[in-house]
């Protein structure tokens, strides 16, 4: 088996053809994990885990969807060319989306609160603006990283030009552990975040950039593998949009630069995955 450990089938790339989607992910033996990225999408992946053998559930607040009067944002072609109308964390909310999980025996299908972080990449003009901004994503940053730790569960990091601080903010929270979903960064912030007990998350984006050292270097122990679809797409795929049975082109690249055989790949990152998120 392989596993995706995070994908947006929650999202409105799949409201014509999610059913089957969710088939062809089944049928090819993949499990995945549906990643909230705002209440909304949050309680959806709940209800889609339940509904579906395979599917688990991540909840929590991407740090874009943070209600904001410093910033106007629409995100590019790239990111889906939504408009974040942003939204005041309710932590209470989203506890309550884990305990109604954990109510019906046999379920209990929310494996992580994620996914969460900081985002620098869109900042608002001005350097009493920006320490605003970032400010704010801080304290929901950590209002959710202690949501996990009451919960008992792993986090999934968004990061973006923000490592450092998020870094620092993690030294605090040593008992938390998690996946950096979509690592961008280099070795050495990878190896401070594995020494924090997290692993590392490769997805489509090794397509576009070049971490081949980084996944040289990074232990196997510690890799998850990922789509972060509907983006992100494999090259290989020759699809415009990604879905969770392209995971195996991630688990072919990452064999061909450790020189691993796939189902070496496949096998050790299932086990990681399981091991994380108790699954």
């Amino acid at each position: 088996m392989i596993i995706d450990t995070h994908s947006h089938l929650n999202f409105k790339a799949y409201d014509k053809d999610r059913d089957e989607v969710i088939k062809r992910t089944q049928k090819e033996g993949v499990i995945c994990i549906d990643v909230g990225t705002k209440y909304e999408t949050s309680k959806n992946a709940v209800e889609l885990a339940e509904k579906n053998e395979g599917i688990y559930a991540a909840i929590g607040m991407h740090p874009i969807h943070i209600k904001t009067d410093l910033l106007k944002l629409k995100m590019d072609e790239e990111e889906g060319a939504f408009e974040p109308l942003g939204e005041e964390f309710d932590k209470a909310r989203y506890k309550n989306l884990v305990l109604r999980s954990r109510s019906d025996e046999g379920k209990n299908k929310v494996v992580a609160i994620g996914e969460i972080g900081l985002d620098y990449y869109y900042r608002p003009k001005g350097t009493t603006k920006t320490e605003k901004f970032k400010e704010k994503q801080k304290e929901i940053f950590v209002s959710q990283l202690d949501l996990a730790k009451e919960l008992n569960l792993p986090v999934i990091i968004h990061c973006r030009m923000a490592h450092d601080d998020i870094i620092k903010i993690l030294e605090n929270y040593k008992d938390v552990a998690g996946v950096v979903h979509c690592f961008t960064g280099n070795w050495e912030q990878a190896q401070k975040y594995m020494d924090l007990g997290f692993y590392i998350g490769i997805n489509g984006i090794i397509f576009k950039l070049n971490l081949d050292e980084v996944i040289k270097k990074v232990p196997l122990e510690k890799i998850l593998t990922e789509t972060d679809c509907p983006y992100l797409t494999p090259p290989e795929a020759k699809a415009e949009r990604n879905e969770p049975i392209f995971v195996k082109y991630v688990i072919k690249k990452i064999a061909e630069i450790k020189n691993l055989s796939e189902d070496e790949i496949a096998g050790k990152t299932f086990n990681n995955a399981k091991k994380l998120f108790k699954i």
